[in-house]
This record gives structure tokens, sequence and C-alpha cells, in this order.
């Protein structure tokens, strides 16, 4: 049986591969554009080449040092320190190591290909729109699928090939930390790069000398499009890649916990036999998002959203009774998949602006910044109740669920973030169409095209908006339920080495820990948004003074100088990598080392709770600023220019940081911390052994 899921899972993870590279090719065939068009392309797909090599080089270097720690640390058999003698297992370190540096390369890989197509589906979305939307949502969406098939088949095919090479659950932890800490870093420095350009571009251009969103007068634009690519493309896409893998290695870490040997098997295989099964689900669903001659592209994106829910659905009940498992897990799973479209739909409604939250916030706008931004941050706050309900009801019903039919309950909790992340493939295909359609309604005004086609492309990004606000919210709760599990994870890891944990409220060591942790997602989003304003603050500075030493650039006979605020974002975005990291990594050895593990696992759990409500709260309330501006600029409210406009602007000027930069960044935070304690769990809990 496992030798028959091994070859089936590695044949849907080089499916989807091969479906993603076989789209690449088919955009790349699609019409450039005029000349012009593909000048304009070139400057974003260089700057964002740039960007990304100076970033992965990097990060090959951090990859390298703690692939070297790793080999080193876990080269001791920790499992013998408690009685006192060290048994050296060189083999299993150096296997640790390749699994984390080979994790890492995966997500790399993903964010590469993602952001590659990008930037040459933008220019040809902008062209298509000439043609009709329905043609330029097919470029764009198709290109956002080579993203979201091309992660999951390779986390897929790398979570099965090293499972069934080592036989370990713990060496594809290792496999797990790799993608989680790229991603966190590549995520985080890419909302900095890509914040820094917008806030500047929107405040120097919109506001102060009132030129339009794009105009290629403006020198920081092409940093601004840049950003799009490396933030929320490629930056997203090892974002959705961690949590993911996160999700199934936790699972399979808890699977070891089953009472015999061949349970123990079954169980562990089983999150990778529900990612398989999402992988054909996703393939399905894709083939429904269309949109008709008068139709829409935000139901279109809904609709292959539940359609692979249902398909997905569908397949799990056969396999199930078929493969003899415990009804708790059909349970779980429908749980985890129905809970995350309602979250991912409640965020819809909040940024959405069909409905009353954007709505409201443009209409107050008239009435200046301030009450826009208190509108918005308060829809924002509210946000946060159906998505915690949410998750509250989906860890209850899934571990109660589970517990009622005989299997581990916490098991349940970890298949139902399983659940929910393995339509990973379609969601991430919704949300990289966001950027290439905001990037495609960059290069037409800088192109000058058409005026038809800045209104349709701005049509397609008001949904791309929409569908990257519905993302963020399902990989946040995910992210909930995955960290959920890998708390368990923990517990079992550090009792296993012969330690007693007792996280209780009444132990002021393990309330000491709570503090620390609830206090490290509120100083991660200070540090990544300071970092943006710092950035953005210089950036400000060279565009006014190329405007005060160039008068041609705003009268349209000369060149800005684009390649200077290109480098500013660049070296602005990996400088301010360096605290960030140290939280994710260093806070939890720390807290474990010296407070010890009673006091980490109330670090964990007070990162979790404040991680989360952050996440929602800055992920919907930025969205929401978004699309609220965007109204206005459909003409509402006085339209563009008016002093609603100019409130709206602030307003998304403030949660540009929010939704793109620390918000999304803060599961990846929790997640890569939870990886950190439980790799290290033996080590923390022999320390303290003796």
């Amino acid at each position: 049986m496992d030798q028959t899921w091994f070859f089936i899972s590695l044949a849907a993870g080089a499916l989807s591969i091969g479906v993603a590279v076989w789209l690449y090719f088919w955009v790349i065939r699609q019409d450039p554009g005029t000349e012009r068009a593909q000048e304009v392309a070139s400057w974003i797909q260089e700057g964002a080449s740039s960007y990304l090599i100076r970033l992965y080089k990097a990060l090959t270097m951090v990859a390298l040092g703690l692939g070297i720690i790793i080999a080193i640390v876990f080269s001791f058999d920790i499992a013998h320190l408690g009685t006192g003698t060290v048994t050296i297992d060189a083999a299993k370190g150096l296997t640790t190591a390749v699994a984390f540096i080979f994790g890492a390369v995966c997500s790399a890989v993903a964010g590469y290909m993602g952001m590659g197509v990008a930037v040459h589906a933008n220019v040809r979305s902008a062209t298509a729109a000439n043609k009709d939307l329905n043609s330029a949502f097919r470029v764009a969406f198709y290109a956002g699928a080579v993203m979201g098939l091309a992660m999951v088949g390779l986390a897929v095919t790398g979570m099965t090939i090293i499972y069934f090479i080592t036989g370990d659950a713990e060496i594809v932890l290792g496999f797990s930390f790799g993608a989680s800490t790229l991603a966190l870093l590549a995520k985080a420095g890419g909302g900095i790069y890509t914040k820094t350009a917008d806030i500047a571009a929107d405040l120097v251009g919109k506001v102060e000398v009132g030129i339009p969103e794009d105009d290629p007068r403006n020198p920081a634009v092409v940093a601004d499009n840049v950003g799009d690519n490396v933030g929320d493309v490629a930056g997203m896409g090892a974002d959705i890649f961690d949590s993911y893998v996160a999700s199934a290695v936790a699972v399979m870490l808890l699977g070891i916990g089953f009472a015999t040997p061949e349970l123990q098997a079954k169980y562990t295989m089983l999150p990778l036999i529900i990612c398989t099964l999402g992988i054909f689900a996703s393939l399905l669903g894709i083939q429904f998002v269309r949109v008709g001659e008068n139709g829409k592209p935000g139901p279109a994106l809904n609709r292959g959203t539940v359609l692979t829910c249902i398909f997905l659905a569908i397949m799990i009940i056969p396999l199930v009774f078929l493969g003899d498992y415990n009804i708790g897990v059909l349970w779980s799973t429908l749980i985890g998949i129905s809970t995350g479209v309602v979250i991912g739909f409640t965020s819809d409604y909040f940024t959405s602006e069909n409905y009353r939250p954007v709505l409201e916030t443009a209409r107050v706008s008239s009435s200046g910044s301030a009450i826009n931004i208190i509108t918005g941050y308060s829809y924002g706050l509210i946000s946060i109740i159906p998505s915690v309900i949410g998750i509250v009801i989906a860890t209850l019903g899934s571990y109660y669920l589970s517990e009622a039919t005989g299997m581990s309950g916490i098991y349940g909790v970890g298949i139902a973030a399983v659940g929910m992340l393995s339509i990973s493939g379609m969601i991430v295909s919704s949300d990289a169409y966001g950027p290439i359609v905001d990037n495609a309604r960059g290069i037409a005004e800088m192109a000058g095209m058409p005026q038809s086609v800045i209104d349709t492309a701005d049509v397609l990004d008001a949904a791309g908006n929409t569908a990257k606000a519905i993302t963020k919210g399902f990989s946040i709760s995910a992210a909930a339920l995955t960290v959920l599990a890998l708390f368990a994870a923990y517990a079992e890891v550090v009792e296993a080495r012969g330690v007693v944990l007792a996280i209780s409220l009444r132990n002021p060591v393990v309330v000491a820990g709570v503090f620390l942790g609830a206090m490290t997602p509120p100083l991660f989003s200070a540090l990544t948004m300071l970092s943006v304003t710092h950035n953005a603050f210089d950036m400000i500075e060279e565009v006014r003074r190329q405007f005060r030493e160039h008068p041609g650039i705003l009268a349209g006979t000369e060149k800005p100088d684009y390649a200077t605020c290109v480098g500013l974002a660049a070296q602005g975005a990996l400088s301010s990598l360096v605290l960030p990291a140290f939280l994710a990594v260093g806070l939890p050895l720390l807290v474990g080392f010296i407070l010890g593990p009673d006091a980490l696992g109330g670090f964990l759990g007070g990162a979790i709770f404040t991680g989360v409500i952050f996440a929602l709260l800055m992920s919907n309330a930025g969205g929401l600023w978004d699309n609220a501006k965007k109204y206005i600029e459909t003409g509402q409210h006085g339209g563009p220019g008016s002093e609603a406009h100019k409130a709206a602007v602030v307003g998304d000027t403030v949660g540009d940081p929010f939704k793109d930069t620390a918000g999304p960044s803060l599961n990846t935070l929790i997640t890569v911390m939870s990886l950190v304690s439980s790799m290290f769990a033996p080590i923390i809990a022999a320390f303290h052994l003796f």
C-alpha cells in the first residue's frame, strides 16, 4: 500500500510540475504587444531578476550556514543524552542538513518559476486586454497557475522522496524547516521591497504632484511594479509553500505516536496522500475558472476554489473507506476544507467593494484621512471575529470528532490543517493572478495604451486584490491549525526525552514564556513596517530630487532614473532582514535554553495567539483600504483628485505594509518558530536533564 502511494505521489508531483511547465510555455507564446509595451515590461523583468539574484545569493549563505550547524548538532544521538552517554551518528546529521537545504532550494525554485512567468505574463495580459476581458483574464490566471502547480508539485515530490529514502518523519521536518526559513526571509524581504516603492510612488506621484498611479514620469513606478513580483509572487509563493509543507510534516510527526508500527506507517503517510489528492482536485478545479463575455473575474476565481474543494471532498470519501482509515480522518478533512472556504469568503466580505466595509470606508473618506484610517482599522478588527470563530470550530470539531472515533484528537486537528492547505494549487493560482493583473494595469498606463485597456485592467485588478485577501485569510487560518499540531509534536518530542512538561498558567516560567511569545509578532510587525517607512523615506527624497533637479521629467521631455529607485528598494529590503530572522530562529532557542521547555511551550502559545490576530487584522484592513481607494477611482465620491481620493490614498498607503509586508509574513513567522522548537526540542530537553 505504501509503495503504491509512493509512486502515485511522485506521479502526481511530476504531473503538477509538467502542467506548470506547459502553461508557462503557453503564456510565453501569447502576443507580447507593442515595442513600447515590451520596453516597459523589460524594465520590470530586469529589476525583478536582479533583486531575486541578490536575495538568493544572501539566502544561499544563510542556508549553507544553518545546514552546517544542523549537520553538526544532529550528528549526536540525543535519545541517549539523558543517560549521560553520547552516540555519534554523522549520517543522520548530514541527511537532516541535506533535507534542510533541499527544502530551501524547492521553495526558491517554486518562487522563481512563479516570478519568471509573472514578468512575462503582465505585458501579455495587458495586450490581451485590447481584445477583451476574458482573454486578458485567461493569460493572467494561467500564469498564476504556473506558480500554484509548480509549488505543490515540488512540495509533494520533495516530501515523498525524503520520506521514502529515510523512512524518518523527523528528517522531513528538516525539509520543512528549510522551506520555512527561506519563505520567511523571501516574503519579508519582498514585502519590504514592494511597499517601499509603492508608498514612495503614491505619496509623491498621486498626492504631491497629482499624476496617475502608474504614470511613466514617476521615477518610483518601475520599482513599484518590480515589487509586485518579488513580494506578491515569489514571496507569497514561498510563504504558501512553507505552510503547505509544515502542515503535512506536523501530521507526519504526530503519526509516529500511533500504537503499532503498521498504524504508524499508515498514518504518517496519510498527509502526503491527502496532498496528492489535492493536486488532482486543483488540476480539475483550474479547468472551471472561466469568465464569459459579460462575466466578472471574481466569481470565476471563487467558483474554481469551491469546485476544487468539492472535488477533494469527493476523493477523500473513497480513500477513507477503501484504505480502512479511521472515520475521524474524513470528518477532520471535511471540517478543514469547509472552514477554509468560510474563512476565505468572510475575508471577501471585508475587502470587496461589493460590501459595506469597503463602501463605508470610501464614503467617509470625504471627511479626511483620519476618518478613513479609523474606519478601515475598525473593520479590520471586526474581520478577526469570523476567522477566529472558524478556527475555534475547526479545532474543537476535528479534535472531539477524532477523539469520539478512537483517534488522537490533536492528529485530527492536524489533518484539518492539511485539508485546508491541500488545495493550495488552486489557492496560489488565484493569489498569483493578483500581482500579474496589477502589473498589467501599470504597463498599460506606462505604455500609453487606450483608456479602455486600463479600465479592463482595473476590473481585473480589483478581483485580484480580493483574491489575495481570500488567500491570506485561508493561509493564516491554516497556519493556526498547523502550529497547534506542531506544538503537540514539540511536546511529544520533549516528553520522549524524559522531560515532563508542566505548561500551566500557575507556573511563572510558563507565564513569562507566554508574554515573550505574545510580544514577538507585534515586534516583528513593527520591525518590518519601520523598515518600509525608513526605506520609503529615502526613496521619496530621491523622487523629489529628480522632480526638482530635472523639471523635464514632469514635462514629459526627460526620462526618469528608474534604476536608482530600484537599487534603493533592493538594498533597503536586504539590509532589513537581520533582526526579523533572529526573532524567528534565535529567540525560541534563547527561551528554550535559558528558561526551559515549559517556558518554550508557553512562548509558542503566546506567539500563536497574537500572530494569528495581528495577521488577520493587517491583511484584511490593508485589502479594505486598497479597494476603498479603487472604488473612489471609479468616479464615486468625487473620483480621482478629489479630497476623498486623497484621503483614501493615505489610507491605502497605511494599509500597504499591513497587507503586503507584516500581515502575510506573520503566519510564516509562527510556523518557523514552531519548527525551530520542534527540531531543537531534543537538545533543549537534554540540556535541562543535566
